[in-house]
């Protein structure tokens, strides 16, 4: 049993490898430093994402982070498969794969969902400064990924969405963007976790979150914890905030700390801190660092059988390492 110390005071994070199938994507966010060209793409191959696979092989995760295809267009159903061929190669491995693509057709989602015990889209913002950012992304338009969110509950998958903190957006913005996802949660029930993930810049441009930043998010996680409902995690990117200072986010309502790989795709300028460190200092502070799946694990009773029993099984195995290390 964990001991008195850590009782109640329990973070976790995954395990994880990302698999990137492209970085072509037809948005072009004006914040995003992901994105490449849709011209001269090139997707990953088989060979490729088994030698990525293989480099991390205690990652239970297989978040697959994709730019993003327009539904329309002539390579739509060629990205498609590489998705769930990708998932394939992950669920064959005995990984459990995670889906961020984008907008999803009802087609494309329910054929992931038959091996992703869980995907995501973030809903980013409803401020005028997100719209501004989103000028020249179409599948960020609110209506569609309001849509996406509701057809992932319509089908009973278990999701993770979030918002993308800093871009100008006010206190009152934030507040509205979290009362939206409690009425999603209240009527579906699928959402199994908000990321509040501040906005870096990138390259040569990298710096920490300044301190009235570091308060403004504390004052956003407070606030998610009290709009949210209790069952919904909080999730926080370690690497985005500063180590030393970790635990003040985690007093205000961050319970979760993500798929934690090698390194971060998304924000490559802002190393990841290995496991080992981040459960040395959040001990020192009285906290326990766990071990999850990529699906949580009050969403494993509704997942298809095939899947349930799958991710049931690796559970066993996480809950009993932890026993054996406390």
């Amino acid at each position: 049993m964990p001991s008195q110390r850590y009782r109640n005071r329990v973070v976790t994070w995954s395990p994880s490898v990302t698999l990137v199938p492209t970085q072509a994507c037809f948005n072009a966010c004006a914040y995003c430093s992901f994105r490449r060209p849709l011209h001269g793409e090139v997707w990953l191959s088989d060979h490729e994402a088994q030698q990525q696979l293989q480099s991390r092989p205690a990652a239970l995760e297989v978040l697959l982070l994709s730019g993003e295809v327009a539904a329309t267009a002539p390579n739509r159903s060629a990205w498609f498969g590489r998705l769930l061929r990708l998932s394939q190669l992950a669920v064959a491995q005995g990984r459990l794969p995670h889906t961020n693509a984008g907008p999803l057709s009802r087609f494309e989602m329910a054929a992931l969902a038959r091996c992703n015990p869980s995907m995501g889209l973030m809903l980013e913002g409803l401020s005028p400064a997100h719209d501004r950012a989103h000028r020249h992304a179409p599948s960020k338009a609110l209506d569609v990924r309001l849509g996406q969110l509701e057809l992932a509950g319509r089908l009973g998958i278990p999701w993770t969405t979030g918002l993308l903190l800093g871009l100008g957006e006010t206190a009152q913005q934030r507040c509205e963007a979290l009362e939206l996802l409690a009425l999603l949660q209240s009527q579906w029930g699928h959402i199994q976790e908000v990321i509040l993930q501040p906005w870096r810049p990138d390259g040569d441009r990298a710096e920490p979150l300044s301190p009235a930043d570091r308060d403004a998010l504390l004052e956003t996680i407070a606030l998610a914890r009290q709009i949210l409902p209790a069952e919904v995690h909080l999730q926080l990117p370690p690497n985005l905030w500063p180590l030393a200072q970790l635990h003040q986010a985690l007093e205000a309502g961050i319970d979760d700390l993500g798929g934690i790989d090698s390194h971060d795709v998304i924000n490559p300028a802002y190393p990841q801190h290995s496991p080992g460190r981040l459960q040395a200092v959040l001990a020192d502070a009285g906290w326990q660092l766990k071990p999850r799946l990529a699906v949580h694990a009050r969403w494993i009773a509704g997942l298809p059988p095939g899947l349930r029993a799958r991710a049931a099984l690796l559970q066993q195995q996480i809950d009993s390492a932890v026993l054996r290390s406390c």
